[in-house]
């Protein structure tokens, strides 16, 4: 019952006059972002991050909390007519949901993708408004030597989730934990790889590094690409709604892809494109008819939409409780958080209680305006897509260099920013993951102190990581992914083998 109790209560903050603009204006937002390819909402949410200077805690966190929700649902929208996922997430959409808007489906298509994702999204919201508040009691036991090997843990489980080289992901962590070091050391007072730089002494502001990745990064990648994406849009046909026959087929395949979206957005850095992959993939094996699938199968576009966005609330549980994002979104809006000097983890739940469940409350209002405001509202949301390209690429990055130098008033940003940008924009060219480099430079200043700390504590022992079971537990689980990674790809070289040599 005081989960219900504490609910009410936020409910009681979130229904005000200005935090329901808030959430209407974020999901509109979210909605547009998810249709324009090449942005995302880690892009919108990082764009939105000097704004969010102006405006109170949580009148922030909730538009922006619906600009997350909002691009879950709008991705569908070019996925389903275009063939162009308008975010990451919605890749797998694209499969079927294209064929069925080509057989003159598109109105189910949209339908099924726009309940999956109301039913998807508010029970992964339950689910953390239950699990959230026991995992953060449990939190509380954490030491540094735990906090440390948890964040080891987690970076290990992001290098092998995101992209198919885990070599890859790791040479991005490296990178994002070389970055985040650039500055002055608060213990010893040395400057650290600032190459005699005064204006890197004070480090690099990590809102300059996601606007640049994120923002300067996506904008240089799309306009570089978007011969290579586009497609032709097809009209919307067919009632925006779906037939009793598809609701049979369908809403078993919601409750499941429900169940492994949000146990997919728990694991840290995997995001709603892992969920809504492994959504899709589930439901085709287990599929008493897998050939239907690439065809125009309406699971398979139920099975993607709802997985993703059922792993937002799963991908909120560990920033939250841990401080851990389980998301390049929730990467940044942990950022956001620490901006208002709210301090994700554990101690967030007690300490800052009414703007958590503030803000759980603000997930359900939205998803209701989400559902309200999608299929009335979708002609106006394809017109969108008519945007000239030359007139919304340039707005972004002036957007972005203007947010930039209004941190501190310092032409060194906007350099930086760009400098930022083309890393992120090379890293795509290579193949090289950005988010598990976003979770470094984030990760790394509480990585270096809780590791100072718990080796301060121990009087230098360094087994102080093997002795806690709970801080061995952590490390054990990150090199068993590794190794389980390193052993299945072994396995998969070798089986291919024998069929090149039968060539």
């Amino acid at each position: 019952m005081d989960a219900f109790t504490s609910l009410m209560t936020g409910f009681a903050s979130a229904l005000t006059l200005g935090n329901l603009l808030a959430a209407l204006v974020g999901c509109l937002l979210g909605t547009v972002v998810g249709v324009l390819p090449g942005l995302g909402p880690s892009t919108t949410v990082a764009l939105m991050i000097p704004v969010a200077f102006s405006m109170e805690p949580e009148v922030a966190l909730i538009m922006m909390l619906g600009v997350y929700l909002g691009s879950m649902y709008g991705g569908s929208l070019t996925s389903i007519l275009m063939k162009v996922p308008g975010e990451a997430a919605s890749v797998m959409t694209a499969i079927d949901g294209y064929e069925m808007a080509k057989k003159g489906r598109a109105g189910a298509a949209l339908a099924v993708s726009a309940i999956g994702s109301f039913i998807g999204g508010t029970l992964s919201i339950v689910g953390l408004m239950f699990l959230a508040p026991s995992l953060a009691k449990y939190a509380l036991m954490f030491g540094p030597a735990q906090y440390f090997s948890l964040m080891v843990a987690a970076l290990l489980f992001t290098s092998v989730l995101l992209g198919s080289d885990m070599i890859k992901g790791q040479i991005a962590i490296l990178l994002g934990l070389l970055i985040a070091v650039i500055g002055t050391d608060l213990q010893t007072g040395v400057s650290r790889l600032t190459f005699g730089q005064s204006d890197l002494l004070e480090g690099i502001d990590i809102i300059v590094i996601l606007m640049g990745i994120f923002g300067v990064g996506e904008v240089l990648w799309f306009l570089t690409h978007q011969n290579e994406t586009g497609g032709k849009r097809l009209s919307i046909a067919g009632k925006l709604w779906i037939t009793r026959d598809e609701w049979r087929r369908s809403w078993p395949v919601i409750i499941r892809s429900s169940v492994l979206g949000f146990l997919a957005g728990i694991l840290p850095g995997s995001g709603s494109s892992l969920a809504g992959v492994l959504g899709y993939t589930v439901e085709q094996r287990i599929s008493k008819d897998p050939t239907k699938f690439g065809k125009g199968a309406i699971e398979g576009v139920a099975a993607p939409e709802t997985a993703n966005n059922a792993a937002t609330g799963g991908a909120l549980i560990p920033m939250l409780t841990l401080g851990i994002p389980g998301s390049g979104t929730t990467a940044v809006l942990l950022v956001v958080f620490m901006i208002y000097g709210l301090q994700p983890g554990p101690r967030l739940m007690t300490d800052h209680a009414d703007l958590v469940w503030a803000l759980i409350a603000s997930l359900f209002i939205s998803n209701v305006l989400l559902l309200m405001l999608n299929l009335p509202l979708i002609p106006l949301f394809v017109r969108i897509l008519d945007i000239p390209v030359q007139y919304l690429m340039p707005g972004i990055l002036v957007i972005a260099a203007v947010g930039a130098y209004s941190l501190s008033n310092n032409f060194t940003d906007v350099i930086l920013l760009f400098l930022f940008g083309g890393l992120g924009y090379l890293m795509r060219r290579l193949g090289i993951p950005l988010i598990p480099l976003i979770l470094a430079a984030i990760l790394a200043p509480k990585m270096e102190q809780s590791l100072r700390q718990a080796i301060m504590l121990s009087d230098g022992d360094w087994s102080t990581f093997l002795t806690s079971p709970i801080s061995a537990a952590f490390l054990a689980s990150g090199l068993l992914v590794v190794l389980f990674d390193i052993i299945s790809k072994k396995r998969r070289a070798k089986s291919l083998v024998p069929m090149a040599e039968d060539d």
